[in-house]
């Protein structure tokens, strides 16, 4: 790593704590500046600095907001505390990771500036082949039921779902992915640490251990009732399409559809009883906004992919994924090597494929993961090997 982009990392980590997620006067900042040299003006002890950032005719808003983030550098983490949060299983990732889904890009301004992710997934890789699955708190045995056997049977298809950890239609989407052993994705409003709503510790555990946790706030922080709308940006423009399950008129699910409606991806909508205020939602969505309706995953596999039938895209009866969600000319040299070396019978170890590729066991483990993500590998009991087309 650089020193530049050393230094560009630790400065997003310290605007992470000043600004709010997605603020848009300091997302229009970083068009022209580095994050670098707005925390250095931030910070600076007078008004020199917004000078400097004003100097070219800057929105004068910056100034302002510059002065609420100034009262709060005394939040800004030591480099011990920092250290950690990383040592307890959470990890950054920021523009120009491998990591980083460039679809967040997509957001302008409103682009988060990190994220915290726990879990032993790759997250870029992860959300190439997604779909989030979102609903009312508030939910139904029927929009349960619906969440739960739709999340599952898109998982056994080999799309990762995600959702935003929340009680109703999101937990069910997660508990349905991961019954069905497939990737899920939870997009946190609040800290990661913090882990709220706390009585989904368990399936925040069990997310980890089979996909992700995400979150852009820093990680001890509670969520706010605005926090969970800009959230929800974050969780359309992750996925390929979004699938709202149950939702009310004012539900914040209807949020995330609109995000994914201005970010020109796909929105699918269930419906549910005309009788029922917590299908109402869906309902606007179909007659007012266009949305797709659909029944099962069958239904939403084909919208995502318009060019091919719901049967090529393992739209019949559940069945094992379908392979890679990238073409093999797409990766990197590294992790070209390392799948170089997985053997398409048997099984090879990972210290085995290290050596073979030229690579170091650790960075050897973490490509093994990825490409597995990616659908181009599978654990088997000798190791690795490549995964099988079905």
């Amino acid at each position: 790593m650089s020193p530049a982009f050393a230094d560009e990392r630790r400065a997003r980590v310290a605007l992470s704590f000043l600004a709010d997620p997605g603020d848009p006067v300091l997302g229009r900042a970083l068009r022209t500046r580095t994050a670098a040299e707005v925390l250095a003006a931030t910070t600076s002890a007078n008004d020199a600095g917004d000078a400097v950032l004003l100097a070219e005719g800057e929105d004068l808003t910056l100034s302002k907001a510059m002065g609420k983030w100034r009262k709060r550098v005394s939040l800004v983490p030591s480099v011990a505390r920092l250290a950690t949060w990383q040592q307890g299983g959470l990890r950054l990732v920021v523009p120009g990771d491998p990591e980083w889904p460039t679809q967040l890009d997509e957001l302008g301004d409103a682009r988060p500036l990190l994220l915290w992710v726990r879990g032993s997934a790759d997250l870029r890789y992860s959300c190439m082949n997604s779909v989030s699955v979102v609903g009312a708190r508030a939910a139904t045995g029927y929009g349960q039921h619906v969440a739960l056997q739709m999340a599952a049977a898109l998982a056994e298809r080999g799309l990762t779902v995600i959702s935003g950890g929340a009680f109703g239609i999101d937990a069910s989407a997660h508990r349905g992915a991961l019954a069905a052993d497939g990737l899920t994705v939870a997009v946190l409003a609040g800290g990661l640490s913090y882990g709220y709503p706390r009585g989904h510790a368990g399936l925040f555990a069990a997310v980890a251990a089979q996909g992700i946790l995400v979150s852009e706030c820093p990680p001890d922080q509670a969520p706010t009732r605005p926090g969970f709308l800009i959230r929800n940006r974050l969780i359309a423009a992750l996925s390929r399409g979004t699938v709202v399950v149950e939702a009310a008129l004012r539900s914040g699910a209807l949020n995330t559809a609109r995000h994914a409606r201005e970010l020109c991806r796909p929105v699918m909508a269930v419906p549910g009883p005309v009788t029922s205020e917590q299908s109402a939602g869906c309902h606007e969505l179909v007659r007012e906004y266009g949305a797709m309706c659909v029944t099962n995953a069958k239904d939403v596999v084909e919208h995502l992919n318009p060019g091919g039938s719901g049967d090529e895209a393992g739209a019949g009866p559940a069945g094992p994924r379908r392979g890679p969600a990238i073409d093999t000319d797409r990766l990197d040299p590294v992790t070209r090597a390392v799948l170089e070396q997985v053997p398409a019978r048997g099984g090879r170890g990972p210290a085995s494929i290290a050596i073979r590729a030229g690579v170091d066991l650790d960075t050897a483990v973490r490509t093994l993961g990825l490409l597995a993500a990616g659908g181009f590998v599978q654990r088997c009991d000798q190791g690795w090997r490549v995964r099988q087309a079905e």
